[in-house]
């Protein structure tokens, strides 16, 4: 929660400008300074001022997701309580993430300013989007269909971000898979398959250079030091336990 303290303090928070910022000093009830200089120790790229980013494209993003399709469920705002709820977050905090989502939901959200912003100040950090974009998809997953309008903002989201159609669809697959073995659910061969990213007839060698590769982006440990706020590190390791679980699935299968 080091990000918080400081940018509670302040420190952070005139540093840190442009829509990101504007949105965030909003949900703090406060306005950032946007020609106050930054020092090296909160460059693009510094760690706090990536996990504050991270923090604040996630919840108003998720809100603009959520009203795409016209509608907020109670769906999918019981999946943004749950992951508030396993970041652990402190009542500050679960305020800010709850007007951040409000502001997400406005039709004057500045979406592609914000992804923009994002996309530079977690510099090249591709892990790190791909877990952001995998939060934006299970949001839009969460009621059990997909709105067309709600996969049009995902792609459309993704392209700014950087990531091929290919790579979104795995995304979805990947997504998909893991939503259906969430909670107390047995994961199916299905799941475990969609999840890896693999067809049914891959081969052992294909099935564990998947496996290793998503372990890899998932690691949890590694996304907090690329900027991931230390807050999530339950999601992330909910989602290495899944990934272990489908490869360990699929090898008692082949």
């Amino acid at each position: 929660m080091a990000w918080w303290g400081t940018l509670l303090g302040g420190t952070l928070g005139y540093m840190f400008g442009g829509p990101l910022g504007a949105i965030l000093g909003a949900a703090l009830g406060g306005n950032f300074d946007k020609g106050i200089n930054v020092t090296s120790q909160f460059d693009p790229g510094a760690q706090e001022r990536v996990q504050a980013a991270f923090f604040t494209a996630t919840f108003s993003v998720m809100g603009h997701i959520a009203k795409a399709d016209g509608k907020v469920t109670p769906e999918e705002i019981a999946l943004a309580s749950d992951i508030m709820g396993k970041m652990q977050l402190s009542e500050d905090q679960r305020t800010a993430a709850k007007k951040l989502f409000q502001e997400g939901k406005n039709e004057s959200f500045p979406l592609d300013d914000v992804l923009i912003q994002f996309r530079q100040e977690c510099h090249r950090r591709i892990n790190l989007i791909q877990v952001f974009l995998e939060i934006q998809i299970s949001i839009a997953m969460s009621d059990g269909q997909l709105h067309k309008n709600e996969k049009q903002a995902i792609f459309h989201i993704g392209h700014l971000l950087g990531f091929d159609r290919s790579h979104l669809d795995n995304l979805f697959r990947f997504t998909a898979g893991s939503s259906s073995s969430h909670g107390h659910k047995k994961q199916s061969i299905n799941d475990a398959y969609a999840i890896l990213g693999v067809n049914k007839s891959a081969s052992e060698a294909e099935i564990k250079k998947a496996y290793k590769r998503l372990m890899n982006q998932h690691h949890p440990d590694k996304l907090v030091a690329k900027g991931l706020p230390e807050e999530m590190i339950k999601i992330a390791t909910e989602k290495t336990q899944e990934i272990r679980k489908a490869y360990d699935l699929i090898k008692t299968r082949k």
